[in-house]
């Protein structure tokens, strides 16, 4: 286990620290928190037990901009120097002491925690929760923005009695705190980083399940999903067991939540044992073609292993977290989807490599600042190259090696090349060179592994492809994968010579939905194949159906409305919000209705609405015109905590700003909204 500490030099003004890692070992926690969702504020309480290595005169620990409201070493009060990001204890301490650390405070976290829907109008939408990525639960919790510190953590959470309260550990009880109101308490048994910390409230339900080696799988979910648990939590229990089985080490912790909460910032993310996730992706039976968890789903569940029992040392590292992640969710998905699955999807990845390493933007996975595309895609390619050099075998064992050598400690790609050379008694210099430490993407060597694994892709990377071949290809026994590529690489040639019968006509979805999205304007020819789709099993396949064959037959537009008009498609509500814009777009149908249409489409700008409905939304107010809500949700959004959302908010203002008339309805706004909403927009403004 790495430690954590700080020594304090004070002079008669100011004082300065450094960090000493090897003098002091926090060992555990026991943390009691009170969500104040109105306030947005966190009163906290912890208690560390820290034992003390070598003589030390301080001790800090992060904390950002906090209020302490008591600070005791061993029960009795003691100094301590407060900045708007640590909290330094002064107090000297003897080599071969244990001691106990009390900290009392309030936190007012301008990240990590995320306060939803409190004071809306929608009753039932209130959601906490917290996303640490890294190092930032020092701003709710008194805490180490350092990935080294390991400790056991244990959880009491206080909050209303109507809400479920979730977080890392077992939960052992639930019981009255001195307000009365419930605390929920929950046990590690295990140390870990304190950027995997997590929690979230709100209403839920939840689906039990367990493993085959018996361990409890907790899937929460809306009360009013219930219809969505099975398509969304599909493979769950198979992905677990083969992930055990398959890495060769128990699961490591004493059970496994997964968590969906709105406007998440990320796809997911793998606190220990409580993975939170994106309810973009709590879907329908519908949807599960076009978007499904199954990927996200076994890459934080990898990640509790990799990431989370033995964790990265630095991010010179960390290739040993996502690339790791990345490749056994693909494993997962080569059992449940099979092998073409698997092979085709390293084909794509690959080609996404090459452009990159042809554009001389290639990342060694070394390299700390490295993108996601070198951590997760290129991180998996190496695994693939290392276990076909090493074997089988040897691969499995050089991994339960380590993960078992290195369990609960901080690691590096030293530590588990050693363990792999071990296991193969391979020398893995040349395999580092090439594959970690270069910048360049090994194509010719990917190639070669794609096409002597799996045959469709060697036919389709040994032999060119024409035209003329089109309708036979399609109709061979080939796997859609492989159709779906040969239809990319004849795109512009199809269009040339209008060739879409064979496709549109298809019996696989994945191809008809390719007709669909490369052509542009539909021909009387093509017309009723087309309508078909409005029809097909993909929310993805009805969008694009509906918005051409309305742009291309004007006097078919009421009979397409009509036919899709209580279609809601995707968790993004792609079908409804284009069926919105075109219902208003569409001159004489139902003029009654206009009005309540356009107030529709608006109503998904509000802050109440998920990001992502927001932004297809404020897309369609672009094109046909913003009321002054819409502006001041689109005004709103500009201070979004998604970062993707706020970039794409303040871009649309920037461009709505440059219109005089939207400016000056802009201007008058302003005044109305309180300063917070304004924050952004008064800067663009002055």
């Amino acid at each position: 286990m790495r430690y954590f500490l700080l020594l304090l030099f004070f002079g008669f003004v100011s004082f300065s620290f450094g960090q000493h890692q090897d003098k002091v070992d926090f060992v555990r926690a026991d943390v009691y928190i009170e969500p104040v969702p109105l306030n947005k504020e966190i009163i906290g309480r912890v208690v560390y037990r820290f034992k003390v290595l070598q003589n030390v005169d301080s001790v800090f620990l992060d904390a950002k901009d906090m209020r302490f409201e008591k600070v005791e070493m061993n029960g009795k009060q003691v100094d301590f120097i407060a900045t708007d990001k640590t909290i330094s204890i002064r107090k000297k301490l003897k080599k071969d002491t244990s001691h106990e650390l009390t900290i009392a405070y309030v936190a007012k976290p301008r990240q990590t925690v995320y306060f939803l829907g409190w004071g809306d109008k929608i009753e039932g939408n209130e959601q906490v929760w917290t996303q640490g990525q890294g190092k930032y639960t020092s701003h709710w919790l008194p805490s180490f923005d350092d990935m080294n510190e390991k400790v056991e953590f244990d959880l009491a959470i206080q909050a209303n009695q109507t809400y479920e309260v979730i977080a890392n550990g077992k939960l052992l009880s639930v019981s009255k705190g001195e307000n009365g109101r419930p605390v929920w308490l929950f046990d590690m048994e295990n140390p870990m980083s304190s950027y995997l910390l997590a929690f979230a409230i709100g209403h839920y339900s939840k689906q039990e399940l367990s493993s085959s080696t018996g361990v409890p799988i907790l899937n929460y979910f809306y009360p009013q999903d219930s219809a969505r648990v099975e398509p969304t939590y599909r493979h769950t229990r198979r992905i677990f067991d083969f992930l055990e089985d398959e890495i060769g080490v128990s699961y490591p912790w004493q059970d496994y939540k997964q968590i969906p909460v709105r406007d998440f910032l990320y796809a997911g993310m793998e606190n220990t044992g409580a993975t939170i996730f994106s309810d973009g992706y709590v879907i329908d039976a519908t949807a599960f073609v076009d978007k499904n968890y199954v990927n996200v789903n076994a890459h934080e569940l990898a990640h509790q292993w990799f990431g989370n029992l033995v964790t990265e040392k630095d991010g010179s590292h960390h290739w040993l977290q996502e690339g790791f992640a990345t490749y056994y969710a693909y494993l997962a998905e080569k059992k449940i989807f099979g092998d073409d699955h698997f092979y085709w999807k390293l084909f794509d990845t690959a080609k996404e490599l090459r452009e990159i390493s042809e554009g001389g933007k290639g990342q060694a996975l070394v390299d700390p600042k490295a993108s996601s595309a070198t951590f997760y895609e290129k991180g998996a390619w190496a695994l693939v190259m290392l276990r076909e050099l090493v074997g089988d075998k040897p691969f499995k064992k050089g991994v339960s090696d380590y993960l078992n050598t290195h369990r609960f400690k901080n690691v590096t790609i030293d530590d588990f090349l050693r363990e792999m050379e071990r296991a193969s008694a391979v020398n893995l210099e040349g395999f580092r060179v090439k594959w970690l430490e270069s910048s360049e993407f090994p194509w010719d060597e990917a190639k070669t592994y794609l096409m002597d694994k799996n045959e469709a892709l060697s036919a389709f990377l040994g032999s060119g492809h024409e035209l003329k071949d089109l309708e036979k290809e399609l109709q061979a026994e080939r796997p859609v994968q492989y159709k779906e590529a040969l239809v990319d690489e004849l795109a512009q040639e199809i269009l040339d010579k209008d060739r879409f019968a064979p496709l549109f006509d298809h019996p696989q979805l994945k191809v008809r939905q390719k007709a669909i999205q490369l052509i542009d304007q539909i021909s009387s020819i093509h017309k009723e194949s087309a309508e078909k789709l409005l029809d097909d099993t993909s929310y993805i396949t009805q969008e694009l159906a509906l918005f051409k064959l309305w742009s291309s037959f004007p006097e078919s537009r009421k009979a397409y409305l009509d036919a899709t008009k209580e279609v809601i498609g995707l968790p993004n509500k792609n079908v409804r919000l284009l069926w919105l814009f075109l219902a208003v777009a569409t001159e004489g149908y139902e003029a009654e209705n206009t009005r309540k249409y356009f107030a529709e489409l608006t109503a998904y700008t509000s802050p109440e609405q998920g990001w992502e409905v927001r932004i297809g939304a404020f897309q369609y107010l672009r094109e046909i015109g913003f009321t002054d809500e819409g502006l001041a949700n689109l005004i709103n959004a500009t201070n979004h905590h998604s970062w993707q959302f706020k970039k794409y908010a303040r871009g649309l203002i920037g461009q709505l700003l440059e219109d005089q008339e939207y400016k000056t309805r802009i201007e008058k706004l302003v005044g109305k909204l309180n300063q917070e909403e304004t924050r952004y927009i008064s800067t663009k403004l002055n």
